[in-house]
């Protein structure tokens, strides 16, 4: 379990989790309540939108608390001298340009060797695997152990999204005639519609642009500070199927969506030792 204090994505951290008790707050009691309370729908919008609700703040903890891949350090630090010595005669560890199998770096600030593909990160201070981007709302790196549960956070804030729509929209199409005609009691249902509108269509517009760049990025297999570096893909030849199973893991498709570590999905962590190089 990892927790980074950094006042930026600790704060993102109460804005996320204000917003998804918000928006439940107000389907529960506002639109539910209000105006489905004599439906036999009301019963299964509540088990189906706290179920998401659920999800969503499973995969987000998992996502925050999970090690999202850092190397190791070992037992004994190098000097910079030494860095700088082995990286000028050792031709398997060199940062060079696009992609190289061998391509095992040194890092100057953890003094340490790095496989492929990890990167430093100033926030978290150390090196991530496979490492993509650090992001301020999970307040951790998305990397090789937990882009899967990231993936999963924005997909459940786009359903959740989506569904507050669908349910905000249908209570001003089909009002309830049974329902309590209170004009105060309306009137603060309309405002929290209209705040709970703006709220679902901005995150969901946000976390969708976010979700198709990491899809992006697992399909064509070149994370977001490979393609700033302009390496291209890490393995062309890889299936995107191949290229999902590696995120969420070599069970059924099915289960990719449930914020739980598949019985497979460990072993790739191993592929290629941390520390293989003599220190």
């Amino acid at each position: 379990m990892v927790f980074i204090r950094d006042p930026c994505g600790v704060a993102c951290l109460v804005v996320t989790y204000g917003a998804v008790f918000y928006a439940d707050y107000v389907v529960m009691r506002w639109i539910i309540l209000s105006t489905m309370a004599v439906s036999i729908w009301a019963p299964f919008h509540v088990v189906l939108f706290n179920t998401v609700v659920f999800l969503l703040g499973m995969s987000h903890l998992k996502a925050v608390f999970s090690d999202p891949g850092t190397v190791p350090l070992p037992a004994n630090r190098l000097d910079f001298s030494d860095l700088h010595t082995t990286n000028k005669n050792n031709p398997g560890i060199n940062p060079g340009n696009g992609h190289n199998s061998n391509e095992w770096t040194v890092c100057t600030r953890c003094e340490t060797y790095r496989p492929p593909r990890a990167h430093h990160c100033r926030i978290c201070k150390r090196c991530i695997r496979r490492m993509d981007h650090h992001c301020p709302w999970i307040n951790n790196c998305v990397g090789e152990r937990n882009q899967k549960y990231f993936l999963q956070f924005l997909i459940y804030v786009a359903i959740l999204s989506v569904y507050s729509l669908a349910l905000i929209v249908s209570t001003w199409v089909s009002p309830c005639a049974e329902c309590n005609q209170n004009v105060i009691e309306s009137q603060l249902r309309m405002i929290h519609s209209v705040i709970l509108l703006l709220e679902s269509a901005l995150f969901g517009l946000f976390v969708t642009a976010i979700m198709v760049d990491q899809l992006h990025a697992i399909l064509y297999d070149e994370t977001a500070i490979e393609a700033i570096q302009q390496k291209g893909a890490y393995r062309p030849n890889r299936r995107k199927y191949q290229l999902l199973a590696d995120v969420f893991g070599r069970g059924h498709p099915a289960l990719w969506l449930l914020p739980c570590t598949s019985l497979n999905h460990a072993s790739r962590y191993h592929d290629t030792p941390l520390l293989s190089h003599d220190v």
